[in-house]
């Protein structure tokens, strides 16, 4: 490409003094400079704040009241001003530091979407592996009929092309703007890199029946009624199986 692009890579962040500085360090500490760096803070009443503010490189900082994860993930695309956004929440890291100047090398045009692999860690950084879903060679919004092929963590999207989150949904509205973002978008680029670290234990693992449930509502909205009752009925076979050979989701 001509022109290195702007990447906004946007942190939501809410008490998260035990896991934010590792997500800092990891954009921050990055080869690639044409980064802005956005940080969304639910007004934190720990030491999230304090931990945000021994840091250099933080273009944007906003600390208030939201409505919940989502619509604090709203305010980050707003605040954005780059090329493409980024959304690496506290605890979640980008994979090393030179990922993002690998990752822009590899790409001979501007795609409208970029999207990786992901590693799994613990509260202990340790890794994990990978995740259970793997990406596909070659992304399109049907890929999402599986499941979530590409964790929200390793996809990139221009930013006029990323759509505001849904706050209909409360756990899954992630798999609803990563398939309405993919509809849009013309070439998608598989970087065929690991791109981000994600710490297991997320919003949705924790609500795992109540995200079921909209997951089953948003894809039966995209892809149909009796394709997502067939598809749910073998996820849920996979699952039972991967839980009982890894003990994790």
């Amino acid at each position: 490409m001509n022109k290195a692009p702007k990447i906004s890579v946007i942190t939501v962040v809410f008490n998260g003094e035990n896991h934010i500085e590792k997500t800092i360090r990891s954009v921050v500490g990055q080869t690639y400079k044409e980064i802005e760096y956005i940080i969304i803070d639910g007004s934190s009443n720990d030491g999230t704040l304090e931990v945000i503010g021994g840091f250099q490189g933080i273009d944007v900082l906003i600390s208030e009241p939201d409505k919940g994860l989502y619509d604090a993930m709203n305010k980050g695309l707003k605040a954005a001003s780059g090329d493409y956004v980024w959304f690496l929440n506290s605890g979640d890291q980008v994979y090393s530091k030179d990922t993002v100047e690998r990752m822009v090398e590899g790409m001979e045009e501007a795609p409208d979407i970029i999207y990786g692999g992901t590693l799994i860690i613990d509260e202990a950084q340790n890794e994990i592996g990978d995740r259970r879903l793997k990406p596909p060679d070659q992304l399109t919004w049907k890929s999402f009929r599986q499941g979530m092929v590409v964790c929200h963590q390793s996809i990139i999207v221009k930013r006029e092309l990323a759509p505001d989150y849904n706050l209909e949904y409360h756990l899954s509205a992630d798999i609803d703007w990563v398939i309405r973002a993919s509809k849009k978008a013309g070439l998608i680029h598989n970087s065929n890199l690991v791109l981000s670290r994600f710490l297991e234990g997320g919003l949705t693992e924790h609500n795992i029946k109540a995200g079921l449930k909209e997951r089953f509502r948003i894809m039966t909205r995209f892809y149909g009624l009796i394709p997502t009752i067939l598809r749910h009925f073998l996820f849920g076979i996979r699952l039972t199986n991967y839980y009982l050979k890894h003990r994790r989701i």
